[in-house]
């Protein structure tokens, strides 16, 4: 049973591939790749199993949780293009030059 579940990931893993270079979107790709650590996830546990050694989910759950902040940093990073911290500022609007500040800076 556990053979027939590592055949089946792996066929899974295939596609998600295919779909990571394929993916018309850059959403696409990350989606993929995030999917691809899932089934990396399922792989060493079943893995473990396989082998006897229950103890690799361990190490299945570390790999879930390095997958997941992986990814919310990548989507971050292109969203914001930058990891740290980003303050909210609309580039679209200018701001508008008060009377004030036009004399402070010297200009009329």
């Amino acid at each position: 049973m556990f053979v027939l579940a590592t055949i089946a990931i792996f066929v899974g893993m295939i596609f998600v591939m295919i779909r990571a270079f394929s993916g018309p979107t850059m959403y696409d790709r990350v989606l993929a790749v995030n999917l691809f650590g899932t089934h990396t996830v399922l792989l060493i546990g079943v893995m473990g199993f396989l082998f006897g050694r229950p103890d690799f989910l361990d190490i299945a759950l570390l790999y879930a949780l390095i997958n997941f902040v992986g990814t919310i940093a990548v989507l971050k990073f292109f969203r914001y293009r930058a990891i740290g911290d980003v303050t909210q500022v609309s580039d679209r609007v200018p701001a508008k030059r008060t009377s004030a500040s036009a004399e402070s800076e010297g200009g009329a």
